[in-house]
């Protein structure tokens, strides 16, 4: 009967409803980047490392994405869509990724309970204790600077997102780095600009809190602007539509990699940041790395 049929219909169309639902609740963020390939240039991740791949997902919303490298407790890199902004740095609380502990939890990144921590929590990633006292800041890959929505720039407080980072790089050399280039493509790149920023591990890995956080030797960058104003300073032609950057985070590195400015202030001494070509940065992954390394899509080219 016609009753019957309709309430046929109710309940398929119910049972279809619950079953979007229950999908997008237990949505696996971790594991595959397809749901946030929008954050890579031609929705091509870098190749040439493994680890754990993460949306980030923050009220329901993803803002970047980042590859975990569960050993060492810290991201590989984050890649992200810049977005040009003037706001100011947001007051959040610091979050961590449930579904690296529970694979079966929400995908929505969570603030830390002010007391005692889930140990599976612990065991999975980075906790706020591993920062406190540690003499290293918590230096963002993809940093608040260069997103303009607020939400955008709270998701960037995660410590999925974050290594050690020495305060004299984090508040000088490399913070001028990530103005310098939050200027030069609010004012040159037409359209969308797509930034992947990451790590490298020293040779034979260093830790924070004994075996706990690994400590970056080095932080690198590279932005691809695939459309840009054909005004640009004959000064940065070689900065379009692409260019890279390679920071110290330690002092007593040797020079190979990034050469220091002997002339800096006594408190920035060391922590020099070396621009160079798309290119000269792959090669120095490769090198450091011991894997082909390709960051963007066909390097950029358009």
């Amino acid at each position: 009967s016609l009753h019957f049929l309709l309430n046929m219909l109710r309940f398929h169309t119910g049972a279809a409803v619950l079953a979007l639902t229950a999908a997008w609740v237990c949505q696996a963020d971790v594991g595959d980047f397809t749901p946030c390939e929008r954050f890579f240039y031609n929705a091509w991740p870098p190749k040439g490392l493994v680890g754990a791949a993460i949306c980030q997902r923050y009220l329901n919303k993803y803002h970047f994405a980042s590859l975990y490298d569960r050993h060492r407790r810290t991201p590989s890199y984050s890649a992200y869509l810049f977005s040009p902004a003037d706001t100011k740095r947001p007051h959040t609380h610091w979050k961590y990724e449930p579904q690296l502990a529970y694979a079966k939890a929400d995908g929505n990144m969570i603030p830390f309970p002010p007391g005692p921590v889930d140990q599976n929590v612990v065991q999975s990633q980075a906790i706020e204790l591993d920062y406190i006292n540690s003499s290293y800041t918590r230096g963002h890959l993809s940093p608040s600077l260069h997103h303009s929505d607020d939400i955008d720039k709270c998701a960037t407080f995660t410590l999925t997102n974050v290594v050690p980072q020495k305060g004299p790089s984090n508040d000088g050399p490399w913070a001028a780095f990530e103005k310098d280039i939050k200027n030069r493509l609010t004012s040159y790149c037409a359209k969308e600009a797509y930034i992947v920023t990451g790590v490298i591990p020293y040779q034979k890995d260093r830790w924070i809190k004994g075996d706990r956080v690994a400590i970056p030797e080095y932080l690198w960058s590279a932005y691809c602007c695939p459309s840009y104003n054909t005004s640009i300073p004959a000064n940065l032609t070689q900065a379009f539509p692409t260019y890279a950057a390679i920071g110290r985070n330690d002092p007593n590195s040797t020079e190979e990699i990034v050469p220091v400015d002997k002339t800096r202030p006594k408190k920035y001494l060391g922590y020099d940041v070396r621009l160079m070509s798309l290119k000269t940065l792959e090669m120095y992954l490769q090198d450091r790395l011991g894997t082909v390394f390709s960051v963007f899509y066909n390097g950029c080219s358009t």
